[in-house]
């Protein structure tokens, strides 16, 4: 199904089309490469997981929307299973904010990064360009530890 551009409903779908394929990786990564980084003081997996998470939250907590997106534990996930656990709860919570808002909202301006002011519409593109930005970085580490990655978001 085709969304109009710059609508709740399509920023919700690019969300989740991306979101959705760093899901399914994150499913086939094994246990034991749970804490694999490729460079001394880079995030590994669990880093890049949580990351993400906390990310589409703060992103989405700039939105000033009521209610606003209920806030992760933010102490880091212990494990694997514990990462896929929280992209998960943030995914639900970043859809639900998502799509509580309404078209209107897309040209309110919000206070974003150091007080800058934006449209909504914008903080959302760059809620999801640094989701891809950050899932190509996870999308090199699976191969280097032997795992082929699925396609780059999820159709369907």
């Amino acid at each position: 199904m085709l969304f109009p551009m710059n609508t709740p409903a399509h920023y919700a779908r690019a969300f989740q089309m991306h979101r959705a394929a760093l899901q399914d990786l994150y499913e086939t990564l094994p246990d034991e490469q749970s804490t694999f980084s490729p460079w001394e003081g880079g995030m590994s997996f669990i880093g890049l997981a949580d990351h993400l998470a906390a990310s589409s939250q703060r992103f989405l907590g700039l939105l000033g929307s009521e209610p606003p997106a209920p806030i992760l534990d933010t102490s880091g996930s212990a494990d694997l299973p514990s990462a896929r656990s929280r992209l998960q709860e943030s995914t639900e919570n970043a859809l639900l904010a998502i799509r509580a808002l309404s078209e209107e909202d897309m040209n309110r301006r919000v206070k974003a990064f150091g007080g800058r002011e934006m449209p909504v519409a914008a903080l959302l593109d760059f809620m999801i360009q640094h989701e891809a930005h950050h899932k190509g970085q996870v999308w090199m580490m699976a191969r280097m530890v032997g795992v082929q990655p699925p396609m780059f978001v999820k159709l369907g």
